[in-house]
């Protein structure tokens, strides 16, 4: 029998970093709609707490460094202390800035921001994430890559440098952990019209000749969250060391 709405997730357990906004707020906010016991880990720590509060009684909220080893592991074992288990890790925290260039401008302090946040920060919560999965039976990475990491975008190569690693991580990892009945996966969106990108496609003409060429509209944190929840949930179960686009067609067109 089909489950109903509002079941996908029932009994899992959630743990998502950079959940205090955008991406990160709108997947909680589903995975808690769908039942999930979700923990938000955030550098913001009030941000946290506000995702946590629209999550309902069923959310915690964890100020967590994803760039600090310690910090990231006392927020995962905070959250298996609290709700006893892991299902679900999704290592959303990342991005990028205006600061980012060609290899041959973009500052070197940008490439090692970006590399030690998105790629590392990926890198570390699979370090101590996959551990607590398995203790589990088994469960789901749900890693964030990037389109760009997909096709060639002028003028980000730091970002596309994290974010392609991501992607090959993503792959390795899968292979590592299919006997522990771990399904790791990772999507690859295009420009989400988070507040953050929103200022960041302002100031930037080739990220705004992207965002114009987008064949289905311009893509929300929902849009996201959204196949979040699928690679999440058991209607994914065969599903392991994949990168899905969600990017309104950039990669096609």
């Amino acid at each position: 029998m089909p489950r109903l709405e509002g079941q996908r997730l029932q009994q899992k357990v959630a743990f998502i970093t950079g959940g205090g906004t955008g991406i990160g707020r709108a997947t909680a906010l589903l995975f808690a709609r769908e039942g999930a016991k979700v923990a938000i880990a955030d550098i913001a720590a009030a941000a946290g707490e506000e995702t946590a509060h629209l999550a309902g009684s069923d959310a915690i909220a964890i100020r967590a460094d994803v760039t600090e080893p310690e910090s990231l592991q006392a927020a995962l074992r905070a959250t298996v202390g609290k709700f006893g288990r892991l299902d679900v890790l999704h290592n959303n925290a990342g991005g990028s800035t205006a600061l980012d260039d060609t290899a041959v401008d973009a500052p070197l302090d940008e490439f090692w921001r970006a590399i030690k946040l998105d790629l590392f920060g990926t890198f570390l919560g699979c370090r101590f994430g996959i551990p607590e999965l398995i203790k589990s039976g088994g469960g789901s990475v749900i890693n964030m890559s990037s389109n760009v990491a997909l096709m060639g975008i002028p003028g980000r190569d730091c970002y596309t440098a994290a974010k392609g690693g991501i992607a090959a991580i993503t792959r390795s990892l899968a292979v590592a952990y299919a006997p522990q009945k771990v399904r790791v996966n990772a999507i690859a969106p295009s420009a989400t019209m988070t507040a953050r990108v929103r200022r960041l496609v302002a100031g930037n003409s080739a990220l705004t000749k992207l965002a114009d060429s987008h064949l289905l509209g311009l893509i929300e944190p929902e849009d996201i969250a959204n196949a979040a929840l699928y690679l999440a949930s058991d209607d994914s179960r065969m599903v392991t060391g994949q990168v899905l686009p969600v990017d309104s067609g950039v990669t096609i067109s």
